[in-house]
């Protein structure tokens, strides 16, 4: 099945309100459509159900959609006919909630072909007459979501994911897509080969998220701290985890008693009161929600300005995910974790009576934590290095360690002593086995293998073993040194290791975080936010009273009819009439016609009321609308620029100079990834070199002059740009 790209366009902006794919959303959809299996990788955020929502929609049959929770499904059916205008059935689920008439009805709308996409829970699939059931349907695809669940080195393993290959081969082979928003290369692997389709097309997206603020705090009154916190942050939607049911129960009431509404949520609770309690977060009724990892995998709640880390999590990919249900519409997230060493104990006594492959799994994943927890160093450029990918900046400007720096050293030497370390020793070990020789630690392991008579034992004993610690993890970061999961953690020297050990160059390094057990550290830090504005405040107030209303009545969450930057943009330009709704973002033909009356009264009777001057041209207001920032975060999503400016409604010219602006004022934009798929290596080289040892200033006149009969002049004007970012910035 082909379909178009016009074709593609015109759905997405009548079914979903948006004017262009978000970065490699259309290739991803194209590839299903082409009946290609796929496998997506993608951030929190990014955008991972439109791409199997979209072709479910445009192609013949329906969708599945394996998905495993119960509260996501009806998430997500909501969503979708908040999208789409006209019959209710065009999206189902199907699990153990539903009564005998409600199954019937469901298996009704799917053979008379209304149900566009069908969500299933695992353990539904296995079920002998939903099998016979489906065996009996055109299916278009299959799409895995929450992909990560099904390998056991991920965050939340399920068995039961384990046998949706089995079970697709049972029903009826179609095209799969999986994906997940969180996943190590080993759990790629794993993914891959559970499904059988280790011949996917494979789509990465980066793992960057700038608009979220990561920041690390002594665990010393962790309550005072967080009741502090939601007070400086009224009105604002946040989650709280903890790892123990008892302590979401008790810091839900402490909340409450200090005047924060607040609702628990974890497993042990009634499935009435989880379910009221998560529609009163999702509906806006409560802005905090206390709760253990068991809440919030997939739910589509973009405006959830903080989550709190009570517990430091058990892993950096749990705690990624956490994370990534704050800032979903792009705008404020802050991310803060509470650590001491003593939760870190309590984890690994829960892992001690499990099999010991499990343990190793286990204490490697806490491993992992603890040292970003304990880090000076960038926290987002831990957290991608994490997941395999290079963050090019030194400071983010956006994490606890980039604003407040720690002093820093030339670590040059103890990175060659770390090195030879590794280099000289026959077999392979784990970091804290390493650490442990040149901290000089007399502990049983390292005597059993004699390495208290190595010349490195104690060599580095003024330090301790969170030092060592962290120069091997630097080392890791910077490709000196290799980790082989498989193998549960043992580390190597690689080719660039072996070469350091020769040749040593400055490496700047940071004396690990030292945490204490009683006292306040510091006072809270602040940081920078993106704040989700609306040009007439009280106008904005009102239209939230409204979705609010609606959303109840309709029983939808708010967002499922209008989001925050779409009450933003009614705010600012004042639409009257359905066309010009649809000019605000993220509302298109559907949303228009089936919401829109109500919110375009209330408009139309408040600017008469208030005697307010519209703006003239509202897609002209729009596309003004923080166009700075929309450069920046479409750049650090790696967005083609030819899509940029169609998002703008520019033409490449214009961007160019929009860009040139932007790093004029002193703003680093990476455009490497651009200019590696669409430039010669050899043309960059040469026309970098001019700028490096032959350009008397930045002029792109003089540019222009000396090399435009050579080169094409957009090519000379996006590495003049590399290099005004890479060396004069």
């Amino acid at each position: 099945m082909m379909i178009d790209s016009a074709v593609l366009h015109s759905k997405l902006k009548e079914f979903f309100g948006f004017s262009s794919f978000k970065g490699e959303q259309e290739a991803i959809i194209k590839n299903l459509i082409s009946g290609n299996d796929s496998f997506v990788l993608m951030p929190t955020g990014g955008g991972k159900s439109l791409c199997y929502q979209l072709p479910s929609l445009v192609m013949e049959g329906t969708a599945i959609v394996i998905s495993p929770l119960i509260a996501l499904m009806k998430n997500q059916v909501d969503a979708i006919r908040g999208f789409v205008t006209g019959d209710e059935g065009i999206a189902h689920f199907l699990n153990s909630s539903l009564n005998k008439a409600q199954m019937v009805q469901v298996k009704e709308d799917v053979e008379n072909g209304v149900t566009k996409i069908l969500y299933v829970a695992p353990e539904s699939l296995t079920k002998d007459d939903n099998v016979d059931f489906l065996q009996k349907i055109k299916i278009s695809f299959y799409a895995i979501d929450e992909a990560h669940c099904i390998s056991e080195w991920g965050h939340d393993f399920r068995p039961e994911y384990r046998n949706i290959r089995t079970l697709v081969n049972k029903i009826g082979r179609a095209p799969i897509i999986a994906l997940t928003a969180t996943a190590t290369p080993k759990v790629q692997s794993d993914i891959l080969k559970n499904l059988g389709i280790q011949d996917a097309v494979i789509f990465r997206s980066s793992f960057n998220r700038p608009n979220l603020y990561y920041e690390v705090r002594d665990k010393v009154e962790p309550e005072k701290d967080i009741v502090k916190f939601i007070r400086q942050n009224p009105g604002k939607s946040g989650i709280i985890y903890c790892l123990s049911r008892k302590k979401v129960e008790e810091l839900s009431a402490l909340l409450n008693i200090n005047g924060i509404a607040a609702v628990p949520y974890h497993a042990g609770l009634e499935a009435k009161v989880r379910a009221e309690n998560q529609d009163k977060f999702l509906m806006g009724d409560v802005n905090v929600i206390v709760a253990t990892i068991a809440f919030g995998m997939g739910i589509d709640k973009p405006d959830v300005r903080f989550v709190i880390h009570y517990d430091i999590p058990k892993s950096l990919e749990g705690y990624y995910q956490e994370t990534g249900r704050a800032g979903r519409d792009g705008l404020e997230g802050r991310c803060i974790a509470y650590y001491r060493y003593k939760d870190v104990e309590k984890l690994e006594k829960f892992m001690q009576g499990k099999p010991v492959s499990e343990q190793e799994i286990g204490n490697q994943l806490i491993g992992e934590t603890v040292a970003y927890a304990e880090s000076g160093e960038c926290r987002r450029k831990i957290l991608l290095n994490y997941f395999g990918e290079k963050y090019p900046l030194d400071n983010c400007g956006n994490c606890d360690n980039c604003l407040h720096p720690r002093p820093h050293f030339d670590g040059r030497k103890d990175l060659v002593i770390v090195l030879e370390l590794v280099k000289s020793l026959p077999e392979h070990f784990k970091t804290g086995h390493l650490a442990g020789i040149l901290a000089g630690e007399d502990n049983a392991m390292i005597k059993s293998y004699k390495h208290d008579k190595l010349s490195f034992f104690g060599l580095g004993k003024k330090h301790d073993i969170r030092y060592w610690s962290m120069v091997i993890r630097h080392a890791l970061i910077i490709g000196l040194l290799h980790k082989d999961i498989e193998s549960y953690g043992l580390i190597s020297i690689t080719q660039e290791g072996e070469k350091y050990i020769e040749a040593p160059y400055e490496v700047m390094l940071v004396e690990p975080r030292q945490f204490s057990e009683g006292t306040d550290e510091e006072e809270e830090e602040s940081a920078p936010a993106v704040k989700a504005g609306a040009g007439d405040e009280t106008l904005m107030a009102m239209l939230k009273d409204l979705r609010k209303d609606m959303a109840k009545k309709l029983k939808v969450q708010p967002w499922v009819i209008f989001t925050d930057p779409s009450l933003g943009d009614m705010s600012t330009l004042y639409p009257e009439t359905t066309e010009e709704l649809q000019s605000c973002q993220g509302v298109g033909e559907g949303k228009a016609v089936k919401y829109g009356k109500p919110f375009l009264d209330l408009i139309k009777k408040y600017v008469e009321e208030n005697e307010i001057t519209r703006p003239e041209d509202v897609r002209f207001k729009i596309r003004r609308q923080s166009s700075k920032e929309e450069v920046i975060k479409y750049i650090d999503r790696r967005m083609d620029l030819d899509l940029i400016a169609g998002a703008l409604d520019i033409d490449m010219d214009e961007l160019l100079t929009k860009m040139e602006k932007i790093v004029s004022f002193g703003t680093k934009l990476n455009l490497n990834y651009y200019i590696n798929e669409n430039i010669d290596p050899d043309v960059v080289e040469e026309i970098y070199d001019w700028f490096r040892n032959k350009a008397t200033s930045d002029s792109l006149d003089e540019a222009l002059k000396a090399l435009g009969g050579e080169y094409e002049e957009m090519e000379i004007r996006l590495v003049r740009l590399k290099f005004l970012c890479e060396v004069t910035i």
